[in-house]
């Protein structure tokens, strides 16, 4: 059978139109773009290095995205982002340095300005307005120090608060405290007075191998209320005792409850939020982890609670007992509490477009793992063709979500 020259062109076009169909049908879509910091070389005065990756809204592969960027100093151990995540912070520890990048709607990183720290900085976290970066370094001195932040740009020191057990007891006051973590609650909290909290561990009453000089409890977690121009206010009854190494805090996103990692005892110790940010032990816990958890995320959803474990290299997963922040029994579908990442994870993460994902930074295995997270069960199951490749020693990570799409949230 013939055809007349526009029944062929019809047919070819008809037959594009169905390819091109199939293809967009086919086609990768990017729900979030994974951070990950890293060491660029071995060398001590080598810049470090953040890798961007793309992820796959359907199998949550990771996929290279924009450029790799300097992190903008040497050995980069925390990084932090606005509420709308325009912005991203990375401290660098080797050289004392704070970068300011900007991240455009393609995942791009633009570096913007740089402070220098008095000390180490070892954690640091943004409160939701943006108005406010919070930076614990130490030791010898342990300090939280409250930068102001306008549109992005980091300023000049708002407050600092020297972290002391002085507090707790006159002979305590001269231990050396090792600040580890710190998390901040929202400004639009139902709890009064925005508390900030910051896990520490007393180097002079835990120091293995060492000679231990005080008798003081090891783990502490050190609570403030946040005032006018950013000052600080020691909570009542803070610090509290928080096991014997705490390596990580973390609140749940309606502000009721706070969680600590044990990386010595292999526990999570859980405390719920009061009136004026004052924390009160969860009466059934602590929590049994993997061996030596060092990073703890909660859902966006409020759901689920994940510890990545340094030791162990496994995620351990708990679902949270709403009514009492309890992170009861562990889920997984093997029926385990664990799940196999790569050596050494130390940082971790929930995709917070659509909350399916969970991401761990292994600083031994030089990637990133990746887990589909099942909302209806917080079950987690491997993503393709983890792990993914970084830089050297990947110390941690933060998720922002791709432009067109909106965020994973729950109401108080």
């Amino acid at each position: 059978m013939k055809f007349s020259k526009l029944s062929q062109l019809f047919l070819v076009s008809s037959i594009g139109l169905l390819v091109a169909t199939l293809l967009t049908a086919c086609q990768i879509v990017t729900i979030d773009y994974v951070f990950v910091a890293s060491s660029a070389g071995s060398g001590t005065s080598s810049d470090g290095q953040i890798d961007t990756y793309a992820v796959d809204s359907e199998s949550g592969a990771l996929r290279t995205g924009a450029p790799t960027v300097s992190s903008g100093g040497v050995k980069p151990v925390s990084m932090a982002v606005t509420a709308d995540y325009a912005n991203l912070y990375v401290a660098n520890q080797t050289d004392n340095t704070l970068v300011h990048f900007s991240i455009a709607l393609n995942g791009v990183l633009t570096s913007k300005d740089t402070v220098t720290t008095s000390n180490t900085p070892v954690s640091m976290a943004v409160d939701t307005a943006g108005k406010y970066l919070y930076v614990v370094s130490g030791p010898s001195p342990a300090l939280l120090t409250v930068y102001t932040l306008s549109s992005g740009a980091i300023g000049s020191v708002a407050f600092q608060q020297p972290l002391s057990l002085s507090t707790v007891s006159s002979s305590y006051a001269s231990d050396v405290l090792a600040p580890t973590g710190v998390a901040v609650l929202a400004n639009t909290s139902t709890v009064t007075g925005n508390g900030v909290f910051v896990a520490v561990y007393d180097q002079s009453a835990y120091n293995p191998g060492g000679t231990v000089t005080s008798n003081a409890n090891p783990g502490w977690i050190f609570g403030f209320t946040t005032g006018s121009g950013g000052a600080l206010s020691a909570v009542a009854g803070s610090p509290w005792k928080a096991g014997i190494k705490p390596s990580a805090v973390a609140a749940d996103p309606t502000d009721r409850f706070v969680y600590v990692t044990d990386f010595a005892s292999n526990q999570v110790i859980g405390y719920t939020i009061q009136g004026g940010s004052v924390l009160s032990f969860m009466l059934d816990g602590p929590f049994s982890t993997g061996t030596e958890p060092s990073a703890i995320v909660v859902d966006p959803r409020g759901k689920y609670i994940y510890v990545s474990n340094a030791l162990s290299a496994t995620v351990s997963a708990y679902a949270i007992t709403l009514a009492t922040g309890t992170p009861s029994a562990a889920v997984n579908t093997t029926g385990s509490s664990t799940n196999s990442t790569d050596a050494q994870p130390v940082g971790i993460a929930v995709d917070p477009a659509l909350g399916r994902f969970v991401y761990t930074a292994n600083l031994l295995g030089n990637s990133v793992s990746g887990f589909q997270l099942n909302p209806n069960a917080g079950t987690l199951t491997p993503t393709q063709a983890t792990p993914y490749p970084t830089g050297e020693k990947p110390s941690a990570l933060v998720i922002v979500p791709h432009g067109n799409h909106a965020i994973q949230t729950v109401n108080p």
